[in-house]
């Protein structure tokens, strides 16, 4: 039977002439200072060359101190419901005026965008390089440990259909930065609709405010459209699979998000075992069963419709493409685990050991989820993204763009929820010892990934590299090549790729002049490094320089650093 929910819209749902609690003007006036955030730069651009986008935003500073004031007198809970309307504007209107001053986009949106004129013009999409994108002023080139740089589109096909209307709006990433911009906005209102009435403007600060999910709108990430599908998932997630409308747009909204981007098919299979342990738990196995097939079936066929032109028209660059980043073999890269290697030590030889241990998380995360359904309920749209951190690719865009979907559960997927869900029990964790066989059980899903982990990060750079001699220019401010002793301490033979970095991540790679393309096992050699752009400009004293050389097959890294300086200035 289908629980009553009678009794949680009375606790969430106050009567529009009683007095508003303390905690929602609070939240409401949090939300309202979050719209402060990243105003000013942008106020400061448009004053200078577009003065109706200048005095838009001044409109909305006063919008946001005459909110400010308002929130903290009001006396009836209707007059805050609807400041929190006033700020929800207000964070749409500084959104759009966001839009028209920075619709430049960045590596994700401009491939995103040229998909999409390929698309119109009747050409392949996927597996077509596109270097040229590349050449523009904020675009970011992908590295990969072969020693070349990813120009292709990896993505799933729905952001670029969505841009491709949109084309009118202008050159480069414009029509890309749309989409992702303007899905952001409808997200935030389906989800400020969704939400009980006090906890709104939450969706305001999360979405809109604070400045960080409307960057990455502006840099046209895909991730951006598929978090806005997922909104209207997640909100309200454990009355799934009870059947009706309801269910089937869920449902729709799921295929489409899997659509967007990679990220939703690592939440897809939390979503689904959260869905049958807790119809299992009030309906029954068959009919959990019944309803996680109904779920997976709408959401497999709108996929389907949406990639069908792709699968017909390009079925093995269209597979290769959408698989791309798990096949790429990027340059390490991020804030997690991987920062050992990059930063702490010199490198390792079992770098493959990252990917395997997020992986193995991730799997035995699903496994905790499942056993422990009703203590871990509630955390199921975050548990997915703790396992990034262990891979080589650690970004946190990959868990910050997905937040508004933290707070879709904290306020719509409560541990009330849960209480009645199915969990597997045993014979072992049903015995006496019941307490410690489940402690026991939930270490052993997680050690895999921590063993896996403890491999990578304690291998051993397999280069020793030594640097043997240097050219400058005449004011010895720049080096123009750089001579390099690599010895290869392994036993394979190692293809090493260089590059030199002065901060996080990884630079373009310098091109070899001479030395051997691969260097056998214990095998030593001199090569000849000639920098991306011709010359090197030597920072300041202070600043690490790290030569770095990776390899493909199998995955290593090797660092050293350098010691260059560059001359004392004199008068």
């Amino acid at each position: 039977m289908r629980p009553s929910t009678t009794g949680q819209k009375a606790l969430t749902k106050a009567s529009p002439d009683e007095t508003p609690a303390q905690w929602h003007r609070v939240l409401t006036l949090l939300a309202d200072i979050s719209l402060f955030i990243g105003t000013r730069p942008m106020w400061t651009a448009a004053a200078s060359h577009r003065l109706a986008v200048a005095a838009v935003i001044s409109v909305c500073y006063a919008s946001i101190l005459v909110t400010g004031v308002l929130t903290l007198t009001v006396r009836r809970a209707r007059s805050l419901a609807r400041l929190d309307l006033v700020i929800l504007v207000t964070a749409v209107t500084l959104a759009m005026c966001g839009f028209a001053m920075y619709h430049g986009g960045g590596d994700e949106s401009v491939l995103t965008a040229q998909a999409a004129r390929e698309f119109v013009a009747g050409h392949q999409v996927y597996d077509q390089p596109w270097p040229w994108l590349f050449g523009q002023h904020g675009v970011a080139l992908t590295p990969t440990m072969t020693g070349g740089y990813d120009y292709t589109y990896g993505y799933p096909p729905l952001p670029l259909l969505l841009s491709a209307p949109l084309l009118w709006v202008g050159h480069g990433a414009a029509p890309a930065v749309l989409t992702a911009t303007g899905a952001l906005i409808v997200g935030t209102i389906v989800m400020w609709r969704m939400l009980p009435t006090q906890w709104r403007s939450a969706a305001t600060l999360v979405c809109l405010g604070l400045g960080l999910l409307t960057a990455y709108a502006r840099l046209g990430y895909p991730a951006i459209v598929a978090c806005a599908f997922l909104i209207p998932v997640v909100v309200g997630w454990p009355r799934m699979g009870y059947g009706g409308r309801s269910d089937w747009a869920r449902a729709a909204c799921l295929g489409a998000a899997c659509a967007s981007q990679q990220l939703p098919w690592f939440l897809t299979p939390f979503l689904l075992a959260g869905v049958y342990a807790l119809r299992r738990g009030d309906l029954g196995a068959r009919a959990a069963a019944s309803a996680v097939g109904r779920i997976v079936g709408v959401a497999a066929l709108t996929w389907l419709l949406i990639n069908a032109y792709f699968i017909v028209s390009e079925p093995r660059s269209w597979f290769s493409g959408i698989a791309l980043p798990l096949t790429q073999q990027a340059n390490l890269h991020g804030q997690g685990l991987v920062g050992i290697s990059l930063y702490f030590t010199d490198g390792s030889d079992r770098l493959s050991w990252y990917s395997h241990a997020s992986m193995l998380l991730a799997a035995g995360l699903l496994g905790l989820f499942v056993l422990f359904m009703r203590r871990l309920g509630p955390a199921a749209v975050v548990l997915p993204w703790c396992a990034f951190f262990l891979a080589t690719r650690s970004q946190d865009g990959y868990y910050l763009m997905m937040t508004p979907l933290w707070l879709a559960a904290a306020v719509t997927a409560p541990p009330s929820a849960f209480t009645t869900a199915w969990q597997p029990r045993p014979a072992f964790l049903r015995g006496p010892h019941r307490q410690r066989a489940r402690i026991a059980t939930g270490v052993l899903l997680i050690v895999p990934a921590l063993v896996a982990s403890t491999l990578a990060v304690t291998g051993s750079p397999p280069l020793r590299m030594r640097l043997v001699g240097e050219s400058r220019t005449t004011t010895a401010k720049t080096v123009t090549a750089l001579t390099v002793r690599v010895t290869n301490l392994g036993d394979t033979a190692l293809t090493p790729h260089f590059t030199l970095t002065t901060g996080q991540g990884m630079g373009r790679y310098w091109s070899i002049k001479s030395g051997p393309a691969t260097l056998g096992r214990h095998a030593s050699a001199s090569y000849e490094l000639l920098p991306p752009s011709g010359r090197f400009t030597l920072p300041g004293a202070g600043v690490r320089i790290r030569l770095r050389a990776v390899s493909a097959t199998p995955m290593t890294l090797s660092s050293t650093d350098l010691h260059l300086k560059a001359p004392a200035s004199t008068r």
